[in-house]
């Protein structure tokens, strides 16, 4: 929703937390949510499905709410596009930007603070950045081929694939991430463009305040490997063996870290010991590059994670700031 005075337009205002994993998005989103009447939209590519919740580190569901049973509250607070799609099911930067304009606007429409919170940079950017974002539909039989190749050859050489076509693709796809490589692939033979030509930024729709946190390497480090020791003792394993009794076709959501490799483990490939030994390092490794992307957007306020109470008085000072 846009307000015009005049030739003027007003723009809805929008917070965004941004940061790498176990950095405390989450905390600080419902502390902004409770002091600013405010609703939390989740950009986090994993915490969309559902049956997923450990390996996610979702915020935990508040076990009992009667305003909206189905609705996904966390201390009292309403959280969106978490639980959205089921494991097996395929979701893009291009349903993500849908669906999150959607939501925004409804909750300005009530008067109340949108809040994007998550480590998903690239969905941040489609919103913030209002990106023109591709619409090609999946491929089953150019995706059939090559996650053949895949199996044959390996990632790698999928990768390389991908590079030889688009050499920027190599700095904002995942070479890690099969599934990610193979969407970027199936884009490219779809559109018959560059896949890195494709996101075009657009008019801004919202007038945005970018909160970064940003810990010291070894204290995030630490933390996250304290977190997957805390993963694996609330039941990790047990909730990967059910996910793949549910859904036995390697669904997209495998390629998760935490996921990828607890499969790997109970399919007799590696141990336990070394699943989660391979979950902090590729954990790591991850945070490591969400930082690289995130470092690139001068726009975002870093706080660190010792300052973190001031960010009330930064937000403040953007929601009651007289309009330009």
């Amino acid at each position: 929703m846009i307000i015009s005075i005049g030739m003027a337009k007003i723009l809805p205002k929008l917070v965004v937390i941004a940061g790498p994993t176990a950095s405390g998005k989450s905390a600080l989103g419902i502390q902004l949510a409770k002091k600013f009447n405010g609703e939390v939209i989740s950009a986090d590519s994993r915490q969309i499905y559902r049956e997923m919740d450990i390996g996610t580190a979702k915020p935990p569901r508040d076990k009992t709410n009667n305003r909206q049973p189905t609705a996904y509250y966390s201390e009292g607070i309403l959280h969106h596009l978490i639980d959205i799609r089921n494991p097996d099911q395929d979701y893009t930067v291009a349903d993500f930007k849908r669906d999150a304009l959607r939501t925004i606007n409804a909750i300005v429409k009530k008067k109340k603070l949108p809040i994007l919170v998550g480590g998903t940079g690239l969905y941040i950017k489609a919103v913030t950045d209002n990106l023109d974002i591709p619409r090609a539909k999946p491929n089953p039989s150019l995706r059939a081929k090559l996650e053949k190749e895949l199996r044959d050859k390996g990632l790698a050489s999928l990768f390389k694939k991908l590079v030889a076509l688009d050499p920027e693709a190599a700095y904002i796809v995942d070479p890690r991430n099969p599934r990610r490589v193979i969407r970027a692939l199936e884009i490219i033979n779809q559109t018959q463009k560059l896949f890195s030509a494709q996101r075009k930024k657009g008019i801004p729709l919202f007038t945005i305040l970018k909160l970064g946190i940003n810990p010291p390497p070894e204290t995030l480090r630490k933390r996250l490997e304290r977190r997957v020791d805390r993963m694996i003792a609330d039941g990790l394993v047990k909730e990967v063996k059910k996910v793949i009794a549910k859904y036995t076709a390697a669904p997209p959501s495998f390629d998760a870290i935490g996921y990828r490799e607890i499969v790997d483990f109970l399919r007799g490939k590696i141990s336990e010991p070394e699943a989660i030994r391979q979950i902090k390092t590729n954990t790591w490794r991850f945070a490591k590059r969400q930082m690289t992307w995130f470092k690139a957007d001068h726009d975002i306020h870093w706080i660190p994670a010792s300052t973190e109470k001031g960010i009330e008085k930064l937000t403040r000072q953007f929601l009651f700031s007289s309009r330009k």
